[in-house]
């Protein structure tokens, strides 16, 4: 996937205010716009401008594509790939779609945030006071999978970003203390009432929606309700098979290796996942460590196991 560089598509400064923005958008729109242009390339760099334009002029978007330009110094042309959960923290307010087509780097990134979940779009007449519920606003959050397990309470950092009176980008951070309910799973969320927009002629508030996610662990990962491990056995253990305490989310467990290790295998842990009604399994992926041989007495030992196994050939030829 392309890196998409909305800065030089616009042709203006990453310190541009939203004046420059617009200013940059209607001048080249003038230029490439499918109905006047008599450029051969106008319908493609119309819709490039135009996502562009979503981008830069809404701050809320500005300050979290710059953020991901500044972790991984992204430039245009590259095989680019966000990184994981790359805009947790980031809170966005509903905004309902454009109805456009954008490319896959847009919808990868801002699809979700410019369709809306739950945009609070109205239809019809309005009368002098109209009354409108504030719109909610969304974020991603990222915790420890534990977290999932037990329950708890955090202290949750987010970022958003409004206007100064110069048109130019200001971001705002702020904290807030969640409940974390038991057995909560990656992609649901969490709703705090009244935490959204306000609203207009004395409506209620917006809701703040938080989208859960765990972060990255090289321990264990979760798919739905059940987990993943990586569990490494020795060659004694995976010949033989044996039984061992292993440490899992949550706790510990006596689990016993059944002897004959083939790639891929697996071992269920029922109900040993993410605690609901329906808890998930817990899987433990087995995979061989083979002991280093850094003594005379070790290197001895391979030395010994080659000879006792001298018809073993770990790369059959083809057709064998």
């Amino acid at each position: 996937m392309e890196f998409k560089d909305y800065y030089k598509i616009l042709g203006v400064q990453k310190t541009a205010t939203a004046e420059d923005v617009k200013k940059a958008y209607r001048k080249l729109a003038r230029k490439y716009h499918p109905d006047v242009s008599k450029e051969s390339d106008a319908t493609a760099r119309m819709v490039e401008l135009n996502e562009a334009n979503a981008v830069l002029s809404d701050p809320e978007r500005r300050a979290a594509y710059d953020n991901l330009g500044n972790q991984t110094h992204a430039h245009g042309g590259q095989d680019f790939r966000p990184p994981p959960n790359w805009d947790a923290g980031f809170e966005f307010s509903d905004v309902a779609g454009d109805g456009a087509d954008h490319s896959d780097f847009f919808e990868q990134l801002f699809g979700r945030a410019a369709r809306g979940h739950r945009a609070q779009t109205r239809g019809g007449d309005f009368d002098a006071h109209p009354t409108l519920r504030g719109s909610d606003h969304h974020a991603k959050i990222e915790l420890d999978l534990l977290d999932a397990y037990h329950g708890t309470e955090r202290t949750i950092a987010l970022r958003s970003a409004r206007l100064d009176e110069e048109g130019r980008v200001v971001n705002e951070e702020h904290s807030l203390e969640v409940k974390i309910p038991k057995g909560i799973r990656e992609g649901q969320h969490i709703r705090l009432s009244g935490r959204g927009s306000p609203g207009s002629g004395g409506a209620p508030p917006g809701d703040l929606l938080l989208e859960v996610c765990f972060k990255p662990d090289t321990r264990w990962r979760a798919e739905g309700r059940d987990v993943y491990q990586r569990v490494a056995l020795s060659p004694w253990e995976a010949v033989m098979g044996g039984t061992s305490t292993v440490t899992i989310p949550g706790g510990e467990a006596e689990v016993s290796f059944p002897a004959g290790w083939k790639p891929g295998r697996k071992l269920r842990l029922k109900g040993r996942g993410i605690p609901g009604k329906e808890p998930g399994d817990l899987y433990l992926e087995l995979d061989i460590v083979l002991p280093p041989a850094d003594s005379d007495a070790e290197r001895a030992a391979y030395a010994a196991m080659a000879k006792a196994f001298p018809a073993f050939n770990p790369r059959p030829r083809a057709g064998a």
